[in-house]
């Protein structure tokens, strides 16, 4: 299983479309084939930050994600409403304690 951790930027007046945009795709992109799980979280000290975590099976699910439709919708529509270029890992769990 890898995580993808995505943090982007947003222009200020950017930040309601994006909660917006990732509102009406979420169940799209947390159906894909391969997804367990999908998360956004948002910078505490500033808002125009946010990470999504998605939880894949495998990295070939995350490139089928990557080369799919709805990923072809998303994306676009999201980098327009940057204000910083997105850093991106796709990361393994080694250890997890609760």
């Amino acid at each position: 299983m890898i995580t993808r951790i995505v943090k982007m930027t947003f222009k200020p007046d950017s930040v309601e479309d994006f909660q917006a945009l990732f509102d009406k795709h979420k169940q799209e992109i947390a159906q894909q084939p391969g997804c367990k799980k999908l998360s956004l979280l948002r910078d505490i000290n500033n808002p125009t930050v946010f990470m999504t975590y998605s939880w894949w099976e495998s990295q070939e699910d995350l490139n089928n994600y990557r080369h799919s439709d709805t990923f072809g919708i998303v994306w676009p529509a999201t980098k327009a409403l940057f204000s910083e270029k997105p850093d991106a890992w796709s990361v393994e769990e080694l250890v997890m304690v609760n």
